[in-house]
């Protein structure tokens, strides 16, 4: 049954979704056109395409943000999570998700603050990867013979530092000119410290021996670029040693850090660098008068020492004529003992000879016994005539072959005891005569009273010429004869009557 009421009317306008999305996107840019938004980056994502999205947020609320690939090369930051940022850009709407978001264009930090707040975030975690340690510095060259700097090529910091450089000692500068501040700043800085060290030694252009990174004053925003993360690790990486002089003494930056020294100004850097000429030959003239000094003490040390050294070493020309004097006296005593040796070994064999029986008479006697006991035998045994015979035959060969050696033995006896010797025999006596010899002189020398003589003693005799053993012996006004090594004096005694060897000086001998 069809429904008698009629349909109602309202007179509120209708509107399609795409109609309502349009309307609150031109309501949006029209009403608030470019606006600056300041809060904190959130949700910060690069994508491929070469966009980032964000959001920006404060206490109470959250709006989305978009730079375009072709807005973050002039965004004039890094967008990090957690900085507080002013953006600027316009407010649109994204129709199909029917929200609203800010289209970026600028971005810059929130003051002060905020930029402290990301400098500190950024050396906690440097620190944290030890590229602020101590032992990560290295020390500066002496005198380096080419020195870089980067720094911008036109302002007053090059300028300084070359007058520093060439009023201290001149060397060679290599300028890398390079924007101190703005956009792309940091990364052209980072490249010239690494182009620095990239340069091989021995090129075509001298490798730096010392970097020098400056720049003059200014405000926290202009020192920025050197507080940057890339140019950090760029210093850190560097194998040359780095002076970072970035702002005035006041000004700290992140680079001062990590860089092998620090200096207050772009002056201090080249005065750090180089040093002054007249000191380094002032300080040569010292050393050099220091080294002087010490070799002239050395010398005469030395000479002290070999002073003493020589006074050590005994007379060498006056051994040597004592052994001389001594060989002398050996060779003399040689010859002269030698034919007294040979006639005394002549007597005793001739004594020898003198003693030995005569061999003729021995076989006389042996003969005459053997017939002796022949006879006997054979007047008491008839029956063993035969075989005592025989065995006399033996016995009696056996004799004579005996008697025979004897002869002989007593014959080369006889022979050598009278002299009838060959020559040769004569030399080996001769020379064992000499061996012994040779052997007795030590031993002769050691006990000859000579030798004490020699020492400082004397041999004190009489006139008769018998040794004075004893003080009692001495009578008052006796003769005495003194013999020295060197030869003998005569004295005449004063006192006597045994006194003991302290007696008194005026009772010495009246030479």
């Amino acid at each position: 049954m069809d429904d008698p009421r009629p349909t109602p009317v309202s007179n509120m306008p209708e509107y399609t979704v795409s109609e309502i999305s349009g309307a609150v996107k031109r309501t949006l840019e029209t009403t608030f056109g470019r606006v600056r938004v300041r809060g904190e980056l959130t949700e910060v994502k690069r994508y491929p395409s070469g966009h980032i999205y964000l959001s920006l947020k404060d206490e109470g609320s959250k709006i989305s943000g978009i730079v375009w690939k072709g807005s973050v090369a002039r965004l004039g930051m890094v967008p990090e999570n957690g900085t507080e940022v002013i953006a600027t850009g316009r407010i649109t709407s994204y129709a199909e998700r029917s929200s609203y978001q800010l289209i970026i264009e600028r971005m810059e930090y929130a003051g002060a603050g905020a930029l402290l707040a990301r400098i500190e975030m950024i050396r906690q975690r440097l620190a944290a990867e030890g590229l602020f340690d101590a032992d990560r510095k290295r020390p500066l060259p002496v005198l380096p013979r080419v020195i870089g700097v980067v720094t911008s090529e036109r302002g007053a910091v090059i300028q300084d530092i070359k007058i520093t450089i060439s009023r201290r000692f001149p060397t060679t500068i290599l300028v890398w000119p390079v924007p101190v501040q703005g956009e792309g700043a940091a990364e052209r800085i980072a490249a010239a410290i690494a182009g620095f060290d990239a340069m091989p030694e021995g090129g075509d252009i001298p490798r730096p021996d010392v970097l020098i990174v400056a720049r003059g004053g200014g405000s926290l925003e202009d020192l920025m670029a050197f507080n940057e993360e890339i140019v950090i690790r760029a210093a850190a990486a560097c194998r040359i040693p780095l002076i970072s002089a970035v702002g005035h003494e006041t000004d700290t930056t992140l680079i001062d850090f990590v860089s092998d020294r620090r200096a207050p100004t772009p002056t201090a850097a080249a005065e750090m660098a180089i040093p002054a000429r007249t000191d380094l030959i002032a300080d040569l003239a010292q050393k050099n008068s220091r080294l002087i000094g010490a070799l002239n003490r050395f010398a005469q040390e030395s000479r002290l020492r070999l002073a003493r050294a020589e006074r050590g070493i005994p007379d060498l020309p006056a051994l040597l004529g004592t052994a001389r004097q001594r060989l002398d006296d050996r060779s003399e005593r040689a010859l002269l003992a030698l034919p007294s040796l040979v006639a005394r070994r002549r007597v005793v064999l001739t004594s020898i000879e003198r003693r030995l029986p005569d061999p003729r008479s021995l076989t006389a006697a042996a003969r005459e016994t053997i017939r002796d006991r022949a006879l006997r035998l054979r007047l008491s045994a008839p029956g063993l005539v035969a075989v005592r015979r025989s065995s006399l035959e033996m016995t009696t060969q056996r004799l004579g072959g005996a008697v025979h050696r004897a002869m002989t033995l007593l014959r080369g006896r006889a022979d050598r005891i009278t002299g009838r010797v060959t020559e040769a025999p004569l030399r080996a006596a001769l020379r064992e005569a000499r061996a012994h010899l040779a052997g007795l002189g030590p031993r002769l020398e050691a006990a000859s009273p000579m030798a004490l003589l020699q020492r400082g003693y004397v041999l004190v005799t009489n006139p008769a010429g018998q040794p004075v053993t004893s003080a009692a012996s001495v009578k008052p006004g006796g003769k005495l004869r003194l013999h020295f090594g060197d030869g003998e004096i005569d004295a005449v005694a004063q006192g006597g009557g045994g006194r003991g060897r302290s007696a008194p000086a005026q009772e010495a001998l009246d030479l």
